[in-house]
């Protein structure tokens, strides 16, 4: 272990809330509008980004401009959804508006424990927070008689062992990915990544269960494409790059003769 036990228990904190508020959320929400709440979740990673310690990130204009989007975007959806789908409920958005802000403080808490100390490996993070997690999570299991109520059921349909099984090794797939992402790209990179893998979900939704898809829904769409699609243009760095080289030639000139010659004979020797 590269990091501290009480470390791992901040970030296990945050991902329970996060994970918790996300699944309970559905219980007044339904799957689509919950998807858009969590597709603007790179709003929040950036802003806290700039606050987080060891961090302290800025981030550029269009990208800023990006995240606008996104959440014009959602807003549309989102009041399109309330028309038309019988299971919403301010409760609901309450619920996925505390997950959102979870989420920032996640991914954000992840890339600085990454960038603090390079030698911490994925495989660390994702077995330390899951570990400290568990005991955080039976309690309430405990409390809401929910850890029976799953046992009842399981033993009455063996099949979904299996499934839970399979799902495991999806999550454990996903979550080493996404880390490795926090740690080469940053949490906002990361978040914009996941939200592009969402908006692929999210049409899945609409193919597979019938749902009804209005104009608003589909201006709602076209915004987050978009802010996706803004986020992912790359910076314009020539500017930079000139003055390094124009500034290099000036230091150039200003060698004396006997620097020049000197230069010129570490030069030669390897030829």
């Amino acid at each position: 272990m590269m990091n501290p036990w009480k470390t791992y228990v901040k970030l296990s904190a945050v991902l329970m809330g996060s994970h918790g508020l996300t699944k309970g959320s559905l219980a007044f929400l339904n799957y689509p509008a919950q998807l858009m709440f969590k597709s603007t979740k790179v709003l929040p990673v950036m802003v806290m980004g700039a606050f987080i310690p060891g961090l302290r990130r800025k981030y550029p204009a269009h990208e800023y401009v990006s995240a606008l989007l996104l959440v014009v975007g959602l807003i549309l959806f989102t009041l399109a959804d309330a028309q038309t789908s019988p299971n919403f409920s301010m409760i609901g958005v309450i619920m996925i508006s505390g997950a959102l802000i979870m989420d920032s403080f996640l991914g954000n808490l992840q890339e600085a424990i990454f960038t603090m100390n390079p030698e911490t490996t994925q495989m660390e993070m994702l077995f330390c927070s899951t570990v400290v997690g568990l005991p955080m999570l039976i309690p309430p299991m405990l409390l809401t008689g929910e850890l029976f109520k799953a046992w009842n059921s399981c033993s009455q349909h063996l099949y979904v062992y299996g499934v839970l099984v399979f799902e495991a090794m999806a999550t454990f797939i996903g979550q080493v990915s996404v880390l490795s992402l926090i740690a080469l790209f940053g949490a906002a990179t990361t978040a914009m990544v996941t939200t592009a893998r969402k908006a692929v979900t999210l049409l899945l939704s609409y193919l597979i269960f019938t749902k009804p898809l209005t104009e608003q829904h589909g201006t709602g769409l076209l915004l987050i494409a978009m802010g996706i699609t803004l986020k992912l243009l790359p910076a314009d760095d020539k500017p930079i790059k000139r003055t390094a080289t124009s500034s290099f030639k000036v230091n150039i000139r200003k060698l004396s003769f006997s620097e020049r010659e000197e230069a010129d004979e570490e030069k030669r020797a390897p030829v």
